[in-house]
């Protein structure tokens, strides 16, 4: 039994190295990257609900773009700090203040207030970012000359992380690691982090974000509903996509995220525990090992090596720098994403999971992923 689930990991690393290499070709930026030709207006949509934390920077960065056709929207969700005094303390800078009204029944508050933010744009193009995205002068309007080179209708970032090695980086979560090796039909590969939409596209082809209303990532499935006329990217550090996001942030994302995006059912719950439990297995056998080592144990840490050789695979590209640092965390990072399913399985049985201090599940968020 113990030799067939080690085989069953090996087949593990062929899928992963395939995906990552494919993902290496897929999702690259380069010989894309350029200055815009066709430079149409483009509206940059934030939501905010009290992060007064982090507001000030995402803004002026946003406000340092060269980009000439552009206008910055920030919606107020309610904030229970001086959020709105410091949305409004730009507005001699250009920043257009959208005040937060009252949350309609069945919509999670970050939807509607992208729902609010779509409907208040009037650009041809919006890109909707979170606060902890950070971007560089020159970001908007290569995202721009991508989205026309690729005839695109939508396309997503994967953000690097370009804030050195602290803690919140090193004990990371994997969210955007499952994004890249396992994505599913009804969840492609995308990121709320930093994706631009045709205006007309979203709100005449989609209705905006009605029939998404309840989803915990509205993007995923307006993506898959765009098919071919949707790509993602990789950020690289020419692109210059990056965030911050504190280590207790991202392991309330993952709390949320998770459970859904591994398929939201009991069933699908018991497959994804089983799956991380294996995933953690070769540590346990290289350190049961250290006291009686035998053929086993060497297959183990050969297998525990090529996780962690996988894993630095995808820092590279995923962090600046440091990445063979990261790779050495593994063990730590595949347990803690064990602890963090369990949490979020949990979570949606109980009906424990909130977004930004509101219950996510009086909206029935879990299954409006089947939209």
């Amino acid at each position: 039994m113990l030799l067939l689930l080690l085989v069953v990991l090996v087949l593990s690393i062929i899928f992963i190295t395939w995906r990552l290499w494919r993902a290496g070709n897929l999702f690259r930026v380069s010989g894309l990257v350029g200055t815009a030709i066709v430079k149409p207006t483009v509206s940059v949509c934030i939501p905010a609900r009290n992060e007064m934390h982090a507001l000030a920077e995402s803004l002026q960065r946003v406000l340092a773009s060269d980009y000439e056709k552009l206008e910055i929207l920030v919606f107020d969700d309610s904030s229970a700090d001086d959020t709105s005094v410091l949305i409004k303390s730009f507005a001699h800078e250009g920043v257009r203040f959208v005040p937060g009204t009252h949350l309609p029944q069945g919509w999670l508050g970050k939807n509607h207030a992208l729902e609010v933010l779509a409907r208040e744009a009037s650009g041809a193009i919006i890109v909707f970012m979170d606060i902890d995205t950070q971007i560089a002068p020159d970001t908007i309007s290569k995202l721009v000359n991508i989205f026309y080179a690729k005839n695109a209708e939508m396309i997503s970032v994967l953000p690097q992380r370009q804030d050195g090695l602290r803690a919140s980086v090193l004990f990371g979560t994997l969210r955007y690691f499952w994004q890249i090796v396992a994505p599913a039909a009804h969840y492609p590969t995308t990121s709320s982090a930093l994706w631009m939409i045709k205006r007309d596209t979203l709100l005449e082809k989609m209705d905006g974000f009605l029939p998404f209303s309840s989803s915990v990532e509205p993007e995923a499935h307006i993506a898959r509903r765009l098919g071919h006329a949707y790509f993602a990217f990789i950020s690289e550090n020419k692109l210059g996509v990056g965030f911050e996001k504190k280590w207790a942030s991202q392991c309330e994302t993952s709390r949320r995220l998770l459970f859904p995006q591994f398929g939201g059912k009991w069933w699908s719950a018991l497959i994804g525990l089983a799956v991380l439990g294996l995933f953690n297995m070769p540590t346990f056998l290289v350190i049961s090992g250290l006291s009686n080592w035998t053929l086993m144990h060497t297959f183990s840490l050969c297998i525990f090596t090529s996780f962690m050789l996988l894993y630095g695979i995808y820092l590279t590209r995923m962090w600046a720098y440091g990445w063979w640092i990261g790779a050495l965390l593994w063990p730590y990072v595949i347990f803690q994403e064990l602890i963090l399913f369990a949490i979020s399985a949990y979570g949606y049985a109980t009906g424990g999971i909130t977004w930004k201090g509101r219950s996510i599940m009086t909206a029935k968020s879990l299954p409006a992923e089947k939209v």
